[in-house]
């Protein structure tokens, strides 16, 4: 007979609390052109994901027949916490139905509704490089001679895509090409959408390598190199079907994670990213350069450290941000990294250039970097404060 099983309640949370150097609410650094930044002592946000799964149906063959569904919650530092309108919002970011460990299908899945779907991304700038997160419907890792197979059809990224517009992507997993070291490759496909006037079509492909236990020190290494013209320059989600195919976009993702000792273990990532454009003022380049480590003197205290480095060559010159944290942190669950809960107090510095003022005085008015913000016409600027991150 088919069995229900237990409900799963699994999430994240962030909260906190921070001030500029000025007194103010805390105003996060982040330079124009760049797609992310670096996170410790640099978030300005209430932040959370609740999410609940019932696998509904356990049948004779051992497939499984399961409904998830996720809350988000979303608001700004120095306003109210309701969660809606035009400095936050609440919304359901997964809904879907799965079947999954299907027999015929090799103990793959098929599935159908929104959700997140192969995520990849860099934790300590929070950068979502291989996102493929759909509304739609697919079959997932249908394993044949030893690679995983999967496919996916979508008409919406998210809830923030306002127009229905086809995607198919497709992935083939489990290269083993050395010890430790695993091949992944994606397609995506843009279909050009009728209903929208000056429309294109594009693509995108992604290689994938992770190798385990690099240099000796108990992590995990991953370098993606990635390529796309027109709609494709998203890189695996949905991108702008206003462009044609003189439009490219390369980009190298290299990041490490370590666990060397019981008491120190880190992050630390390289981005290069290159945009070209049939209009020369549109391109820009961009390098990240950063890391983040963590030392327990105790077994539940650390003290966590972070530095980036975001540089964006464009037609306006070149802009240049520097990053620093420290944080002493409160660790209950342990002394690893990756160890959650943490409550952190932190104080960040942050320093930039005239062109990145510049950019973000016209592209982001009254941003930190912008001479309208937190720190006036200053190039340099602080916050402190205290957080919680918590994921369970």
């Amino acid at each position: 007979m088919p069995q229900a099983q237990a409900l799963e309640f699994t999430g994240y949370v962030r909260s906190g609390a921070g001030s500029t150097e000025n007194g103010g609410s805390q105003s996060c650094f982040q330079l124009p052109g760049a797609q992310s930044k670096y996170r410790l002592g640099n978030e300005c946000e209430q932040y959370s994901e609740l999410d609940l799964r019932q696998d509904l149906l356990t049948l004779d063959d051992g497939s499984v027949l399961s409904v998830e569904g996720m809350a988000q919650l979303f608001n700004e530092y120095g306003h109210s916490p309701e969660f809606t309108g035009e400095h936050g919002f609440s919304r359901i970011n997964q809904a879907y139905a799965e079947w999954s460990k299907v027999p015929a299908l090799n103990g793959g899945s098929l599935w159908a509704g929104r959700r997140f779907y192969k995520r990849n991304d860099i934790h300590i700038s929070d950068f979502f490089y291989w996102n493929q997160s759909a509304t739609g419907a697919g079959i997932e890792d249908y394993e044949l001679g030893g690679l995983k197979y999967s496919y996916a059809f979508s008409r919406k990224d998210s809830v923030f895509q306002k127009e229905y517009i086809n995607r198919h992507d497709f992935n083939v997993a489990g290269f083993q090409t050395n010890p430790g070291g695993e091949l992944e490759f994606g397609l995506s496909y843009i279909a050009k959408p009728r209903h929208i006037e000056g429309a294109n079509s594009g693509w995108s492909l992604t290689a994938q390598h992770k190798q385990t236990d690099f240099l000796g020190l108990g992590g995990k290494n991953t370098l993606a190199l990635q390529y796309g013209p027109g709609p494709g320059t998203a890189l695996g989600s949905t991108g702008d079907v206003g462009l044609d195919s003189s439009a490219k976009r390369y980009r190298l993702v290299e990041f490490f994670d370590w666990q060397a000792t019981p008491r120190w273990g880190g992050q630390a990532q390289f981005v290069y990213q290159k945009d070209k454009r049939a209009n020369n003022e549109d391109e820009q380049d961009w390098l990240s350069v950063g890391a983040r480590t963590s030392y327990a003197f105790t077994e539940q205290f650390k003290l966590v450290g972070e530095v980036g480095h975001d540089q964006v060559e464009a037609a306006d010159g070149t802009r240049k941000l520097n990053k620093f944290t420290v944080a002493p942190t409160w660790s209950p669950a342990g002394p690893e990294f990756w160890a959650r809960p943490e409550i952190r107090l932190y104080y960040t510095y942050a320093s930039w250039n005239a062109a990145a003022q510049r950019a973000a005085s016209t592209l982001a008015a009254g941003s930190a970097l912008s001479d309208s913000g937190a720190f006036d016409t200053a190039r340099h600027g602080s916050n402190f404060g205290v957080q919680v991150e918590y994921w369970w």
